[in-house]
């Protein structure tokens, strides 16, 4: 039931996601930052956020785009 012009809310959130996740894996992969050290090893944690962040931004754009799709 969506008005003639209405924006899909999944459009905006899945570009910011998408923005704040290139940004964070950018970040993580030029510097040494958000290394935690963990038994196992180190962990980066602004690469781990950053992917995750880049998955769901462009998963939210890829269903605003399917759901505009649908008649």
């Amino acid at each position: 039931m969506a008005a003639i012009g209405s924006l899909d809310i999944r459009w905006p959130i899945g570009f910011i996601f998408t923005i704040y996740g290139v940004i964070l894996l950018a970040f993580g992969g030029l510097t040494d930052q958000g290394v935690v050290q963990l038994p196992d090893g180190p962990l980066n944690v602004d690469v781990v956020w950053g992917g995750g962040f880049l998955v769901f931004g462009l998963l939210m754009a890829w269903m605003a785009r399917r759901a505009s799709r649908q008649p």
